[in-house]
């Protein structure tokens, strides 16, 4: 425990002011203990020690901003917001916008205003069915009993184990076949080259990512977190470690979704041209507005100077946009960019380099071929590039425009 000693001559000769550290409240401010010592340094010293000693043996205060006491009263509703005090700022931002979003509109005003030690797994899976019979996906209802499970488990531990668990043993409903969503699939290559070209003619700077996209298969948030220091013009690769999600507040810059997706990937040369006429019409429009476009500012930002990323759900409308111009069927969703690369080269390369490639966590053996592994990347690359780029009879794809779309 940190302590301190000040002395106040405002307050005559031999004053010293004792100060000792308690931690932060619940907004994080700083909180100290202080008092008013009168008698020499060597006393003030001593005083302070006892000070220390006497802080250390209390017990110390708690900061709760939501005091609860948790008992036979307690609601599902009490334990997620204990939770959502006392725990969510350990989840993603996605995460827990997820969850409030799950609680506010499928839990609250419903099986979250039953008191917990009333519930049994019988009421609870009739809870899961009813929510299907509303028109709950499988997903939804997944998503709802983890809420439910962690913060039923969490006010047990914070009761001290007087508070059940009725969700411990509940099984989720089954869908059938036709009872599920249509999956993701990827798209043929006559409609990538389409959905590309007709993104080339809505917005340069969101076609140039979707070229990339679909060039790499990284994801939509490591896209939009590139940077113009991530690209490396000699070797022609960039460098993903970042990645942005949407938040309460605007877009969070954070580290991608595993240490896997954490790599380099090679770029088919007429990605990397695309690159660099993109570099300049970004820079152009910085100096037109009186900023300067630096090594970190972001690829596809639609701010002069690039100081803020795209949103990920902003790229996703700009696809959905070039999809309905290109007349290509909803099914293909821009998360089928990233199907398509895993598709295309399943016949080109070793399953260690392609989950390399996409960053999969499960990956980590590769890292020691790191030789055998660039090769691969490279002709990966080109092998991705051709694809993209010839159109039968052998022409080459569409030229990209050159104005951005400021309004876009």
């Amino acid at each position: 425990m940190a302590g301190s000693i000040r002395e106040r001559p405002d307050r005559g000769p031999g004053t010293y002011e004792l100060r000792v550290f308690l931690g932060r409240d619940a907004d994080g401010r700083v909180r100290h203990r202080s008092t008013i010592f009168r008698g020499t340094r060597r006393a003030a010293e001593r005083a302070l020690s006892r000070l220390l000693v006497e802080q250390e043996d209390a017990p110390a205060p708690v900061p709760d901003p939501v005091s609860r006491s948790w008992g036979l009263t307690t609601t599902v509703n009490d334990a997620i917001a204990g939770w959502k005090a006392n725990g969510w700022e350990d989840l993603s931002p996605v995460t827990a916008r997820r969850y409030e979003n799950l609680w506010k509109v499928h839990i609250r005003e419903s099986i979250g205003e039953r008191r917990i030690v009333a519930l049994s797994p019988y009421d609870i899976e009739r809870y899961f069915r009813d929510l299907k019979a509303r028109g709950g996906s499988r997903e939804t209802v997944r998503y709802v009993r983890s809420v439910l499970h962690r913060s039923c488990r969490l006010a047990r531990k914070w009761s001290g184990n007087s508070l059940p668990n009725p969700v411990t043993d509940t099984e989720l409903p089954s869908w059938g076949i036709d009872e599920q969503g249509e999956p993701v699939r990827a798209p043929t290559l006559e409609e990538l080259r389409a959905l590309l070209a007709a993104a080339a003619e809505l917005d340069p700077r969101y076609a140039a990512c979707l070229r990339v996209i679909a060039a790499t298969g990284m994801r939509r948030g490591e896209a939009c977190a590139l940077r113009w220091s991530d690209i490396d013009w000699v070797a022609g690769s960039v460098r993903v470690d970042e990645s942005i999600v949407t938040a309460n507040g605007g877009a969070v810059v954070k580290a991608p979704k595993t240490r896997a997706s954490i790599r380099s990937l090679t770029l088919d040369a007429r990605t990397v041209a695309e690159l660099r006429s993109l570099e300049g019409v970004q820079q152009d429009l910085a100096e037109a507005c009186g900023e300067i476009l630096g090594p970190h500012a972001f690829l596809f930002s639609a701010n002069p100077g690039g100081a803020t990323p795209p949103y990920p759900d902003t790229l996703t409308r700009a696809f959905t946009k070039a999809r309905k111009k290109a007349e290509v069927s909803a099914d293909v969703r821009l998360h089928s960019l990233r199907h398509f690369q895993a598709t295309a080269l399943d016949s080109l390369l070793s399953e260690r380099q392609k989950q390399a490639r996409l960053g999969w966590s499960t990956v980590h053996m590769a890292r020691h071929y790191t030789d055998v592994i660039g090769e691969e990347d490279r002709r990966a690359a080109a092998h991705i590039g051709r694809l993209l780029d010839e159109q039968p009879g052998g022409a080459r794809g569409p030229a990209r425009p050159t104005k951005v779309d400021e309004a876009g």
